[in-house]
C-alpha cells in the first residue's frame, strides 16, 4: 500500500540534521567540537581547543533541512566549512545561516538630523 506524503514535508529526519552538521564541524581538529546541546530548533556545539578563539557553533535546524535536500549541496558544504575554518581563528562563535549583520546595525542606528538650505 503506497501512502502520499503531504506537500511541504521533506523527507529529512532529525538523524539527517545531525549528520549534516557532523560533516561540517568535521573539518576541525578531532575532539575539538562535542554537541553541546540539540535544541528544537537549533544544534549546538561546544568547541575548547588551545589556539582557538571559537567556542560555540550554532547551526539552525531548518537550514540544514534546506541544505539536505539542495542540489549543490557539496558545494554549499566545501563553503561552510571554509567559513568555519576561518572563523575558528577569529570569532567567538559560528552560526549558520550567517546573521545579517547590516540589518542589525541599521536596527541600532540614531537617527541624524539633516540641515535645512
Amino acid at each position: 500500500m503506497r501512502t502520499e506524503r503531504p506537500e511541504g514535508n521533506t523527507t529529512s529526519s532529525k538523524y539527517d540534521e545531525t549528520r549534516m552538521a557532523e560533516e561540517i564541524v568535521n573539518i576541525l581538529p578531532s575532539g575539538v567540537a562535542r554537541e553541546f546541546s540539540a535544541e528544537r530548533d537549533a544544534i549546538r556545539y561546544a568547541v575548547r581547543a588551545d589556539g582557538m578563539r571559537l567556542r560555540t557553533i550554532v547551526l539552525s535546524r531548518s537550514s540544514l533541512r534546506r541544505l539536505i535536500d539542495d542540489p549543490a549541496r557539496a558545494v554549499k558544504v566545501e563553503y561552510l566549512q571554509r567559513d568555519l575554518l576561518d572563523a575558528a581563528a577569529h570569532r567567538s562563535e559560528f552560526r549558520y545561516p550567517r546573521p545579517l549583520l547590516h540589518m542589525v546595525r541599521k536596527a541600532f542606528v540614531m537617527p541624524q538630523k539633516l540641515a535645512c538650505v
